[in-house]
């Protein structure tokens, strides 16, 4: 008796095991389903109902992964429409690994920062002395529109980077328009390990004033005691007022952000608020590390983003300081990669910054007290030159 009852349990389980590892309950045979299954209950959303139909129905065979990967891509494509979200994208399995292995291995560059991925294709920012970029005679203003043959309309500005990474020796072919303007000329680079200096800094007379300038390129780790040594260093060379140099700077980390804006600011003073409905509400203030400096203006242009941008509006809202260039890149969201089953990734706005007196940059930027334009086919340095006069004017003497 026993025995008989052992082996009906075991084929009840084996159904059931069967049901949980045999996909969609409309598999089962209807007398089954109609006993395991509430109707009313399912999980299946239509997205998969259209997917499975379109693999046994259209007039042409598909690639499941294919029509998945598009369906992922649609849905964040209209949250970019509807909430004008510039910066949520779908890496599909090929892409997240690409992205990963740029993030994790031991890769080089060609020298260059990179700013907004447009209509016309990704901005070339600051290009670095002696770089394979600056060899090959590419300058800020250049547009890239595509790596290896490949065009990058409308690809995330993070898959792009990771595109024109690679190993050292490697070479890289990148389309571009010189100046945003003319056909597309083939330019090919081989990567090589860049050294990125976070800082540069010199000082310089202006109408009789001596004036420091002092350029910050990223926020990467760090980046907070070497803007604080840099401004130390033109402190000591006598400097009576400080150009700080954001053009150019695409951010990175939100910790630095705070860092650097506690090299002015008065220890508790707000630098920035995130909004996150899965994350909660957080204000980050300025910590120890103040540098009793002389009068700064900040310098900033339209690829000046996220991380620099949060620095640029600290400054401007808690000290007053001049911002001079023209409005910055309007960041204002910040993402999370968010793993998925089929090895893709969303990388998915999730929140938004705010600065101190809760403003929201997201898709506007920074508007500068002192509007300076540098025009493309400019021999000078008009902006930086504009920046010293405002400087000249804050300083004493």
């Amino acid at each position: 008796m026993k025995t008989g009852i052992v082996a009906v349990w075991a084929v009840i389980g084996g159904m059931l095991l069967g049901m949980w590892a045999g996909g969609h309950p409309d598999n089962l045979p209807d007398s089954l389903r109609d006993i395991f299954v509430d109707e009313g209950a399912t999980n299946w959303s239509v997205s998969d109902q259209a997917a499975e139909l379109i693999q046994s129905s259209y007039f042409r065979a598909t690639d499941p992964g294919e029509v998945q990967d598009s369906s992922i891509n649609g849905m964040v494509r209209q949250l970019r429409r509807q909430y004008h979200d510039r910066f949520s994208h779908y890496f599909t399995p090929k892409q997240n690994e690409q992205l990963s292995e740029s993030l994790e291995g031991s890769f080089s560059g060609v020298g260059m920062t990179v700013g907004r991925n447009g209509q016309a294709g990704l901005e070339v920012g600051y290009v670095f002395h002696k770089s394979p970029a600056d060899e090959a005679g590419l300058k800020a203003g250049d547009v890239i529109v595509e790596v290896d043959g490949e065009s990058i309309r409308g690809e995330d500005v993070g898959l792009i980077v990771a595109k024109i990474k690679g190993p050292e020796g490697t070479d890289v072919t990148l389309g571009i328009r010189k100046g945003g303007k003319g056909p597309v000329k083939d330019f090919k680079l081989t990567r090589e390990e860049i050294r990125v200096p976070i800082t540069a800094n010199r000082v310089r007379d202006v109408d009789g004033k001596k004036l420091g300038y002092v350029q910050l390129t990223t926020f990467s780790q760090g980046a907070g005691r070497a803007l604080k040594r840099a401004v130390e260093r033109v402190i000591d060379k006598g400097a009576q007022g400080i150009v700080l140099d954001l053009r150019d700077n695409g951010g990175g980390l939100l910790e630095e952000a705070v860092f650097t804006s506690s090299v002015f600011l008065d220890e508790g003073d707000v630098v920035v608020e995130t909004r996150s409905r899965s994350q909660g509400n957080t204000v980050y203030k300025a910590v120890k590390g103040k540098v009793d400096s002389p009068p700064i203006v900040v310098l900033v242009n339209r690829n000046t983003a996220s991380a620099a941008e949060i620095l640029a509006a600290a400054l401007q809202t808690d000290m007053d300081t001049p911002v001079v260039g023209t409005r910055t890149f309007g960041k204002g969201l910040f993402q999370q990669v968010l793993p998925l089953d089929n090895g893709g990734a969303l990388d998915l706005s999730v929140g938004e910054f705010l600065t101190a007196d809760g403003v929201s940059l997201a898709g506007k930027g920074l508007k500068p007290d002192v509007y300076a334009p540098l025009p493309k086919n400019a021999t000078r340095d008009v902006q930086l030159n504009r920046a010293f006069q405002v400087l000249a004017g804050e300083t004493d003497g």
